[in-house]
């Protein structure tokens, strides 16, 4: 659900603070990584890959 989309105020503020806390934990993770997380599409597969080394495609297909 998007900040302006919940229904209440205090909903707006656990959305706010979950954003922020999200973007912390990436730019900590980047800077341990040494470069920029994958995005979308590209995420999904080393996110597959990541779990059993085989892709998302190729698990689809067994």
């Amino acid at each position: 659900m998007g900040i302006e989309q919940a229904p209440t105020e205090k909903g707006r503020k656990a959305a706010r603070g979950l954003r922020k806390s999200a973007a912390e934990d990436q730019k900590k993770v980047e800077a341990q990584k040494g470069s920029d997380l994958a995005k979308g599409a590209d995420r999904f597969e080393e996110r597959s890959k990541s779990s059993d080394g085989t892709s998302a495609g190729t698990k689809q297909r067994l």
